[in-house]
């Protein structure tokens, strides 16, 4: 197993039985912790649902570790997922594809399509190896929380409920894939991800963009008005304006607080950079009692896309983006 350690290869290979008996595994990709399951055993996929707290209603994304293993779930290989898998693969792309009918209808919340990702995490690929069956792996953690970047992320969110977890470290990438469906014809930019929609437009051209999620089953995962939110008050402010009451903290991209805050943490100003350390930095200061967090937002240069996403999805319902 090429970049694992011998004493993680035989970790991988007790976490790769797991799964093959219907057990419930999480273990590091490039993006964030997955909680995965064997996606073409039914009852398995379903004590995600019961672990997470996480409606039927959204889909739940397929790791596959080879293209013989994406056939296996997947009907269809149009030309533009060939030419995103192949600049893109392994990595941080999730394509939405027509599924195959052997794929259980709670993985893809009763759609005719499933998600599908090769993870680029050595981890992640040698554990997908060594099961040798496709992974259904939604974020290691309760359902709309702060998604988990470190396997002690896990611990603290989902405690003994997972039967296994894999240590691969912090997560490089930090935030979850980009979710593109190629199942209509038309590229359509489900979530924004770790691959951006310029990067995608290089390789097939334009693509459009599905805002919210339609009534009843959701396309895509991370389509939910509230998401990736921490327990703490999450504020989204400009030009340095922070609540004047209570106490805070404060994540600075370029502006300081116009007051005092208990404590300031200086983000990066380069969007992957940002994104790599933000959950970090979320669970950090929730873990801290504190009455609100307040972030100050990036610009809404198209390369914040993805943060932007993620930032209003777990800002406080009350926390209104200002202009």
């Amino acid at each position: 197993m090429s970049g694992v350690t011998p004493v993680a290869e035989a970790q991988i290979e007790y976490a790769a039985e797991l799964l093959r008996a219907g057990k419930l595994v999480a273990f590091p990709t490039e993006t964030v912790y997955g909680l995965g399951a064997n996606a073409l055993d039914a009852e398995a996929v379903a004590r995600i649902f019961d672990v997470k707290g996480r409606p039927t209603s959204s889909p739940i994304i397929v790791h596959v570790s080879s293209f013989e293993m994406v056939q296996s779930v997947a009907a269809e290989w149009p030309p533009a997922a060939q030419a995103l898998a192949q600049k893109f693969w392994p990595g941080a792309l999730t394509l939405v594809l027509r599924k195959k009918a052997m794929v259980p209808a709670l993985v893809t919340a009763g759609l005719n399509t499933v998600g599908v990702r090769m993870p680029s995490h050595p981890i992640a690929l040698a554990l997908l190896r060594s099961a040798n069956v496709p992974v259904a792996a939604p974020s290691a953690n309760r359902f709309t929380e702060l998604s988990p970047t470190t396997a002690e992320h896990v611990r603290n969110s989902l405690g003994d409920h997972v039967d296994y977890i894999l240590d691969g470290g912090p997560c490089a990438v930090g935030i979850e894939s980009t979710v593109l469906s190629l199942a209509g014809g038309a590229a359509v930019l489900l979530r924004p991800g770790g691959i951006s929609r310029a990067q995608i437009e290089a390789v097939i051209g334009p693509i459009s963009k599905q805002v919210e999620a339609t009534a009843g089953a959701h396309l895509s995962p991370g389509m939910h008005p509230r998401h990736y939110s921490p327990r703490t008050k999450l504020l989204l402010v400009r030009d340095g304006v922070v609540p004047e009451e209570g106490r805070g903290a404060y994540l600075q991209l370029n502006t300081p607080p116009h007051r005092e805050v208990a404590k300031v943490m200086k983000m990066r100003a380069v969007s992957a950079e940002y994104a790599a350390v933000l959950y970090g930095m979320l669970h950090e200061l929730d873990s801290q009692n504190y009455d609100w967090i307040a972030v100050e937002l990036p610009s809404d240069e198209p390369e914040w896309e993805a943060v932007l996403d993620r930032l209003t999805r777990a800002a406080s319902p009350e926390a209104k983006v200002p202009r």
